[in-house]
């Protein structure tokens, strides 16, 4: 990227943020390196974690909100990047936060949660701003909760041999927090429910041949890749924002919907014996064997 200036706004920790003023492309790259600094960290969506997108998404929207106001000429259309610093895109739900609240029986604090990944699932994918188009970057995996971040964006762009798909079958859970609906737009219904029951890490290039992956390009050539789209759509960017508004209309996702999806989800949680706690709490130490993060302001595949 050029002429990148970093956001100070409010002090964040798991997250790293910048605007691009030359194409008005707004990068997050979750998992910020000083998040390592704590030893017990893992790179999934904690609730700081959940947080902090939210206050990048809100700072975004007030920067285009800003730009449409100048009254530039022409149609404006905005980029949002949603990247990691880390080895992977995102493990997805954290895990560790689960088998507490599970084993507690706290129905409220797992409602809370699950709620709160799905607020910023629906912010991604139906309302974050008209003029706005979503990316997601993924150079490392991208699993469970994480896969279903990269679903709510507009364009997927991946990187060769990085893999994606739902683990929580392992430990007797499915992915709640919008994979039907997602996932269902891009491949259908009855192929959606067989990767989200199958366990199967798949491929981006089975993905890309699926039309679940958008861009496929080869490592370390993501962030070009995302620049040159960003590029190709500011020319077009009368034609991009009109057609951002079928697809809504055509493919809804209400988040009355996903609410509901939640609910079951929090009832099949509650619902884990031993055996499958026993299986998450494994999955949570092997989330923490861990390469460090990329220095900062490097891709984490570069």
């Amino acid at each position: 990227m050029t002429n990148v200036e970093p956001l100070h706004r409010e002090p964040l920790t798991t997250v790293r943020i910048s605007h691009d003023a030359s194409n008005d492309a707004h990068w997050c790259h979750m998992h910020a390196r000083q998040a390592f600094s704590d030893p017990a960290y893992r790179p999934c969506f904690s609730p700081r974690l959940l947080r902090e997108l939210r206050v990048f998404a809100r700072q975004t929207i007030e920067t285009v909100d800003a730009r449409v106001a100048a009254g530039e000429d022409g149609p404006h259309i905005s980029h949002l990047v949603l990247a990691s610093d880390a080895h992977v895109f995102n493990l997805g739900g954290d895990l560790d936060l689960f088998s507490q609240l599970i084993r507690t029986r706290d129905r409220d604090g797992l409602t809370r949660y699950a709620q709160e990944c799905v607020d910023n699932i629906h912010l991604l994918h139906s309302r974050l701003h008209p003029n706005m188009h979503t990316v997601a970057l993924v150079e490392g995996d991208a699993l469970g909760g994480g896969f279903e971040l990269a679903l709510a964006c507009r364009t997927i762009v991946a990187e060769r041999g990085v893999r994606m798909g739902f683990p929580e079958v392992l430990f007797g859970l499915f992915p709640g927090m919008g994979a039907y609906g997602l996932l269902g737009h891009r491949v259908g219904p009855l192929a959606a429910e067989r990767m989200m029951l199958d366990g199967v890490m798949y491929t981006s290039e089975q993905l890309h041949r699926m039309g679940v992956v958008d861009v496929l390009v080869d490592r370390g050539e993501g962030v070009a890749a995302v620049n040159a789209l960003v590029r190709d759509n500011r020319r077009i960017a009368a034609a991009r924002l009109a057609l951002h508004r079928v697809r809504e209309g055509a493919h809804p996702l209400p988040h009355e919907e996903l609410a509901r999806v939640t609910a079951i989800w929090v009832d099949t949680a509650l619902q884990l014996g031993e055996r499958q706690l026993r299986t998450m709490e494994r999955l949570v130490r092997a989330q923490l064997r861990r390469p460090a993060p990329a220095p900062e302001g490097e891709s984490a595949a570069g």
